[in-house]
């Protein structure tokens, strides 16, 4: 079979293809957002996008429970959002393959922080895999469902940006039958976690974990690359490639499998080198478990625990040599800005115009923090500016009105809780949704109110202003942002009068 140039997201998505995988779903969100699109091209099978990342690996819990091989795709803070039944998952097991992809954003190109998800895999007990390319991404998918399967458990298949989008080529293999759902088992003792059960599950998920560390010390993700004994290096991820630049001719043990962590290995490495370096990108996870077992190492200085490492950057912790500072660039900045005729963009000039202090959320209307709107005042997470302004409303009883801004997509996501919130304790803040019908910031993906599914297809339309209605909200004002006469008119009577000084 010819090989292929695929991203990292892509031979995830042939991986899963390969693996036989029956069920998929994900939220959209840099750098995952491909792994689905490009699966619904590979498979006919059910592949949604969820309203958020919890009913996504919840789906796929259900789908697993059926027996399918089920896939959960997500950004790293997404996976704050499913931590919930990703804790609980562990402990009851699977019946098909569970995997669930990771992709951190070192760097934040386009995300709100840049947390090292690994931190995940040790605090759920969650065994982990990280591919350093896509023949990588597509092998350790594979064998992700596997694994899930052998061990009775949730795997956690981890990326960064630069793997999720560079492109290497790629030897493929046969696509796998599709494994059907079957009628899900009745095994109440497993699946139904009260106390008394989850107690008998999490002891279980520890014996579970010991046979997995087998894996992990074995050498198959976790493999010792011989070279040069003067210069061991531990690395994993695209900071593997990073260091085989800098310093090709070391010895390396490539970590592909960091939980659980393969401790006999690290110390049969170490043993067998003179100067040890664990290089990694994001937060001292590698350094901190080698220094656990009595190991003395190198690492990065502490400037590196933000943004992207480089192979300068692993030339200067390897050999020392600080690359010279590149000079200023001769072109004046150019921060990103909201498309021509954006239909978010009268809002923030009416609502500037106002003089609202405007609490915002994950989107493109973020963005309406720079000049030349700079109205938005909060970004915290996904649907976060709704209880933030709530919150300030309710301790706040000055003059200046309070607005939360939210797109649709993020809306569903997450606003609609905050919304409620709202309803229940009469709140005095105004939301804006910004309905532009996408998902636009990450590549213009379908949602529940769109009309259209994943792949496009027709597909039942969520009412908005309907909703809100039903959750108790007695004043409902659906506006053209582009007529500025009545959005201004509508703008002021709701913000004004909602106020009590102005009531």
């Amino acid at each position: 079979m010819a090989q292929l140039l695929l991203s990292g997201n892509e031979a995830i998505a042939r991986g899963a293809c390969q693996a036989g995988v029956g069920f998929a779903a994900g939220y959209p969100g840099t750098p995952s957002s491909e792994i689905l699109q490009t699966l619904s091209a590979l498979t006919q099978v059910p592949i949604e996008w969820a309203p958020n990342e919890k009913t996504a690996l919840e789906a796929a819990v259900g789908a697993a429970l059926a027996g399918a091989r089920a896939l959960a795709t997500m950004k790293h803070v997404g996976l704050n959002v499913a931590a919930d039944p990703l804790f609980t998952a562990v402990y009851t097991g699977v019946e098909g393959g569970l995997v669930i992809v990771t992709a951190d954003d070192p760097g934040l190109h386009s995300s709100q922080n840049e947390q090292d998800n690994r931190h995940y895999a040790f605090a759920a007990k969650a065994p982990m895999l990280e591919p350093a390319d896509s023949q990588e991404g597509l092998e350790f998918t594979q064998r992700a469902f596997e694994l899930s399967e052998q061990f009775d458990i949730p795997v956690l298949l981890r990326t960064t940006t630069r793997i999720s989008h560079s492109k290497a080529l790629v030897q493929p293999g046969p696509i796998a039958p599709v494994q059907p759902g079957r009628e899900p088992p009745e095994n109440r003792a497993k699946y139904v976690m009260i106390p008394a059960n989850a107690r008998v599950r999490h002891r279980d998920l520890l014996d579970r974990l010991a046979s997995l560390t087998e894996i992990s010390d074995s050498g198959e993700f976790n493999r010792i690359e011989p070279g040069d004994a003067s210069l061991g290096i531990i690395a994993s991820g695209v900071a593997y490639q990073y260091a085989r630049e800098a310093a090709p001719q070391a010895s390396f043990l490539k970590i592909g499998m960091p939980f659980p962590f393969p401790a006999e290995l690290v110390r049969e490495f170490a043993g067998s080198v003179d100067r040890l370096v664990v290089f990694e990108e994001l937060d001292r996870v590698l350094e901190a478990q080698v220094r656990a077992l009595g190991l003395d190492c190198e690492a990065k200085p502490d400037e590196m625990l933000v943004g992207e490492l480089s192979p300068q950057a692993a030339a200067q912790v390897i050999h020392g040599v600080r690359p010279p500072e590149a000079p200023a660039p001769d072109v004046p900045p150019r921060p990103p800005i909201m498309c021509a005729g954006c239909p978010h963009r009268p809002v923030f000039y009416i609502l500037k115009k106002l003089k609202c202090y405007v609490t915002g959320d994950i989107g493109c209307y973020t963005l309406s923090t720079l000049p030349p709107l700079e109205t938005l005042q909060t970004c915290l997470c996904m649907g976060a500016g709704v209880g933030q302004a709530h919150g300030i409303s309710q301790v706040y009883d000055g003059d200046r009105p309070i607005v939360a801004v939210i797109g649709d997509s993020t809306f569903i996501h997450s606003g609609i809780t905050g919304l409620v919130n709202m309803a229940y304790n009469q709140s005095t803040a105004t939301v804006v949704i910004l309905d532009n019908r996408t998902t636009a910031m990450t590549g213009g993906q379908n949602h529940p109110a769109t009309g259209r599914n994943l792949r496009g297809e027709p597909a039942p339309e969520l009412d908005l202003a309907a909703l809100c209605r039903a959750v108790g909200v007695k004043r409902v004002r659906v506006v053209d942002s582009y007529d500025l006469t009545q959005l201004e008119e509508v703008l002021w009577r709701n913000v004004f009068s909602s106020m009590p000084k102005h009531a």
